[in-house]
């Protein structure tokens, strides 16, 4: 009881604003402050989600760009992080790319729409390659910036048992690294998904963005609001997931200390 009591009490509060957001939408709507072509009410919305669940155009896009998202985040990660621990264990390589890192880091990879058109033509490659520019400069520097604050001692320790090179980083490095790596996986997975529906409202032929501009091509604002809707939710999911990983035991320990 005490376990439902508490897992209550933490989506309570959500909740209450959940509900107030609605009921001051539906009581702005019934006023006529926002005209329904302006902004629709709460049951227009419902009905044009209703619309995109029958037609099984909305559960195919939510697929599409979480694939995008999936493939262009997930190559980040797997190449990301294992480039920033190399960088943080060379300091020389370190000084020479780290002028490189941080300029692509400081590009918008909006920036890159041109070229992922002319590259890639329209479709999933475009929105990875994408994703995959805004994902993996961030992962690399704050990599290397979770290496920076290891305490010394740990490596002291490491080389006193002969421990050093790959199995360093695979023993040490990395286990020390998992709670400040986690945090930045939040943050670059939101900005990842951010890009993902701006990539799919200039070069995609479906997705969520492409859903909401199709939508607002066609003035179906009640679809362009479930495409919002739909997004943020998603966003959020996709946040409490990664976030779950500090419950694991080996990385608990880096936010209780």
């Amino acid at each position: 009881m005490s376990g439902q009591g508490s897992c209550f009490g933490v989506w309570r509060l959500p909740l209450v604003v959940v509900v107030t957001a609605l009921l001051l939408w539906y009581a702005l709507s019934a006023t006529g402050i926002f005209l329904p072509s302006v902004f629709p009410p709460p049951a227009r919305v419902a009905t044009g989600f209703g619309e995109e669940l029958r037609t099984g155009r909305l559960p195919h896009d939510i697929v599409v760009s979480l694939f995008r998202v999936g493939a262009g985040f997930g190559a980040a990660v797997v190449l990301g992080v294992p480039v920033g621990l190399l960088l943080a264990h060379r300091p020389r390589w370190r000084v020479a790319f780290s002028p490189a890192i941080n300029f692509f880091r400081s590009l918008s990879p909006l920036a890159w729409i041109p070229f992922a058109i002319l590259w890639f033509g329209i479709g999933d490659l475009p929105a990875i390659f994408l994703i995959f520019l805004s994902s993996i400069f961030p992962l690399i520097l704050a990599t290397m910036v979770a290496v920076d604050e290891i305490p010394s001692v740990y490596f002291r320790v490491a080389h006193e048992h002969g421990i050093g090179g790959w199995e360093l980083a695979r023993r040490v490095t990395f286990p020390a690294i998992l709670p400040q790596l986690i945090t930045a996986l939040r943050v670059t997975a939101g900005v990842a998904w951010l890009v993902v529906v701006a990539a799919e409202m200039v070069a995609g032929r479906d997705g969520l963005g492409f859903a909401i501009m199709d939508a607002r091509n066609g003035l179906r604002i009640d679809l362009v609001v479930v495409g919002m809707i739909v997004i943020g939710v998603i966003g959020v999911v996709i946040d409490r997931l990664i976030t779950n990983l500090t419950r694991m035991p080996n990385v608990r320990w880096g936010y209780e200390r």
